[in-house]
């Protein structure tokens, strides 16, 4: 298997997988979206809400506000060694006490842990109008994406590594090059070449206009992936942990398999 980073941002990342099969592909992404564990607020104690909102609409807008938090110093609340009740190492509190009028945003929150604030300042909760006023305790704790989407890790997506053919008897027409929604052909002297096979995206409008004279296949053991971060997570922690978990289920599943014979 053979990996290749395409691109990379501080939110998202595209990379190539060679040597793959189609259920190792489903298998990581399905793990990226639903498995990775993520810090989102689960618990709201309201103190004061004068808001047009009620309790339920603001903390489910709180619940999806991403948190920043570092991997290694919190546990899921299932396996933490407080046995659920709830302590340092599984839950951080936020709090938030504001008066209108202004617009509430995840900015306010206030949290007792270092490594844990909102990911973006200007996400908006509500507006507040002249004396009304909003004030709460919140408990920010991990969780998997199987079980809310407020912790789903990341946004997903991936197709087969395009490839993409130029027959030696195709003539170099403008019209190839409009219709491409990628533009990613273009005119090279008297030839029609492609730019960046990688971006095409499979629509087959070139095949079409040159009557099959320009092929576009897919390889069945090659696939690109786009990971946008969806949580405080950056998008190659988001992988990384992926491949850790689809490791220790494989694991996991060998030790049981011993266990039958």
């Amino acid at each position: 298997m053979r990996i290749e980073i395409l691109e990379k941002t501080n939110s998202e990342v595209r990379f190539l997988v060679e040597g793959a099969k189609t259920s190792f592909a489903s298998a990581l992404r399905r793990i990226m979206i639903t498995e990775i564990p993520t810090m989102a607020i689960e618990w709201v104690d309201f103190r004061k809400n004068g808001s047009v909102l009620n309790d339920e609409i603001i903390t489910s807008r709180l619940g999806l506000v991403p948190l920043t938090f570092d991997s290694k110093a919190y546990n899921l609340l299932s396996k933490c060694g407080c046995k659920g009740k709830g302590c340092s190492r599984c839950q951080v509190k936020l709090t938030l006490k504001k008066k209108g009028p202004c617009v509430v945003s995840s900015g306010d929150l206030k949290s007792n842990a270092r490594d844990v604030n909102p990911v973006f300042d200007k996400i908006p909760i509500v507006e507040l109008f002249e004396g009304q006023e909003l004030e709460f305790e919140s408990l920010a704790q991990l969780g998997i994406g199987r079980n809310h989407v407020k912790w789903q890790g990341a946004i997903v997506g991936y197709k087969n590594k395009p490839v993409v053919t130029i027959g030696r008897d195709v003539k170099p027409k403008a019209e190839y090059i409009e219709h491409c929604p990628v533009k990613i052909l273009k005119i090279n002297g008297n030839k029609l070449v492609v730019t960046d096979p990688l971006k095409c995206i499979l629509c087959m409008q070139c095949v079409e206009l040159s009557g099959g004279k320009i092929k576009v296949e897919s390889e069945d053991d090659s696939f690109i992936f786009n990971v946008e971060t969806a949580s405080g997570l950056k998008p190659e922690e988001v992988v990384l942990r992926s491949a850790e978990i689809l490791e220790n289920k494989l694991n996991e599943f060998g030790k049981d398999l011993k266990k039958l014979k």
